[in-house]
């Protein structure tokens, strides 16, 4: 095992990140830029090196990184699951540099981001994949490929780019809704004027999202931890996270196994998400292979008490797996949300401020995974998350009933948050009875629009801020 790990991201992963490393005996530096110079993340590591002024390009720049581990110490960088846990040219960087690497070798790295690369892979090793089709040509010829997909499976089509995060895909309802989005693509996603990589899948309406978590060590042994719900998404953002997702045990086995089979396909070692896409018929279709942490792992986590992060340090390090599949039983129910700085009355727009009050639940049953603390000046450059919740229970009642326990007992002052959006959708019938599919949240426009009315501990806090302002009570009795 290594003496110094470089934590190459911000916020709650990072702590996340430190908090595993120390239980292993690894010293950690956490790396931060001046415009965030206020996050926690900085202060949870052993050391911490600003490498600049940002905000959000020092943490994107692989010279940089790279230049912090060398320069502090460190024998190996966890990327965390920013934009570097999966770039294989910054992987490659990384072994040329003397430094291990928290995650995929370049080449999965490299099979696992190109979709159509990944596709190909797929359809060799038998995984069921979505019907689509191989690049689009420029021009005119693309359009004339793309209508006639269209003509022959039907609409929805979605669009899609190989390569690359943003722009997400897009979808089309119709011809003209389909050349429209094949030209916004071709110019959203080729600023440089290099021509993008585009390709067309069937829609499926109202189908579910479903994760399988693995691990993988260095000789060849790979296990999956179960299956995680994350269909309920809204404008392309994961809203929540459940498991067990509810499947028959023969569609799970299936399912699981096939996970299996696309990580041994592009070569994964350590830790991977595979995820699926699961019609009204229960045909499964791969959606795409991550090789790195997510944020839904807390889901696992909850449910067969393994540190996902602890066991992909270690495999990093070279040791193998130290369990079987056999020995991996989940037990009970978890479900994990982002409570992030957004504004659902605002289409979910980004917001910024200062933390006024912060009161967060606790007790048996409830964890929290966040950067944010009173007085906290969130900025708007990053990431709008300040805190996961995930919960768990013996059944699955009593895990929404802690849910809505949870979200209770927050209080956050200062700036608009997600937590309103949250609380009317706990009390949706439906989410009691797992009716899940990934339109679920946009057929229901009313948990949007209502602004929630401030709590008598946030009133008491803007009065308690007031009169500290002042030097004095204007409302006070003047008898």
């Amino acid at each position: 095992m290594w003496n110094k790990l470089l934590v190459a991201d911000r916020g709650e992963i990072a702590i996340r990140i430190v908090r595993s490393a120390r239980e292993l005996g690894v010293q950690t530096i956490a790396v931060y830029e001046e415009a965030d110079r206020m996050s926690r993340h900085i202060n949870s590591a052993d050391e911490a090196i600003c490498i600049g002024t940002g905000p959000e390009k020092d943490y994107r720049d692989p010279d940089r990184i790279i230049q912090a581990a060398l320069s502090t110490g460190a024998e190996a960088i966890h990327p965390g699951h920013g934009p570097l846990s999966e770039d294989p040219s910054f992987i490659q960087a990384c072994g040329n540099a003397g430094l291990s690497f928290v995650g995929p070798s370049p080449a999965t790295a490299y099979n696992a981001t190109d979709r159509l690369i990944c596709r190909q892979i797929m359809q060799n090793a038998g995984v069921p994949v979505i019907p689509g089709t191989d690049v689009l040509p420029p021009d005119r010829r693309g359009e004339r490929d793309a209508l006639r997909f269209a003509e022959a499976h039907g609409y929805p089509i979605v669009l899609k780019q190989a390569t690359g995060r943003p722009p997400g895909p897009l979808t089309a309802s119709s011809s003209r809704e389909l050349i429209h989005c094949l030209d916004k693509l071709r110019h959203d996603s080729s600023p440089s004027g290099k021509e993008a990589r585009i390709f067309l899948e069937e829609g499926i309406a109202a189908c579910r999202h479903i994760e399988v978590q693995l691990l993988a060590d260095r000789r060849g042994n790979v296990v999956h931890l179960g299956i995680r719900d994350c269909s309920l998404r809204l404008q392309g953002q994961r809203m929540l996270a459940f498991g067990p997702a509810e499947l028959p045990p023969d569609l799970a086995e299936r399912i699981s196994g096939d996970a299996v089979a696309a990580a041994q396909a592009v070569g994964n070692v350590n830790t991977a998400s595979v995820g699926f896409l699961l019609d009204n018929r229960q045909n499964h279709y791969f959606l795409g292979l991550t090789p790195r942490i997510q944020a839904g792992h807390t889901v696992t986590e909850a449910l067969t008490g393994l540190d996902l992060v602890r066991e992909q340090i270690r495999l990093a390090a070279g040791y193998s797996l130290p369990f079987a599949q056999r020995s991996i039983q989940p037990r009970g129910h978890a479900l994990e949300l982002p409570i992030r700085a957004q504004d659902p009355s605002d289409g979910f727009r980004r917001q910024r401020g200062t933390v006024e009050t912060y009161q967060s639940p606790g007790g048996h049953g409830i964890r929290l995974d966040g950067t944010i603390y009173q007085g906290y000046e969130h900025p708007p450059f990053y990431d709008p998350l300040l805190v996961k919740l995930t919960v768990y229970g013996h059944s699955w009642n009593e895990a929404v009933d802690r849910l809505h326990r949870g979200l209770e007992g927050f209080h956050i002052q200062g700036l608009p948050t997600t937590l309103s959006f949250y609380r009317r959708l706990v009390q949706d019938p439906e989410l009691r009875k797992r009716i899940f599919h990934t339109s679920f949240l946009e057929n229901r426009p009313h948990l949007l629009q209502h602004r929630e009315e401030p709590s008598e501990l946030t009133r008491l806090a803007r009065l308690l801020a007031e009169i500290n302002a002042r030097g004095d009570n204007p409302y006070a009795s003047l008898d």
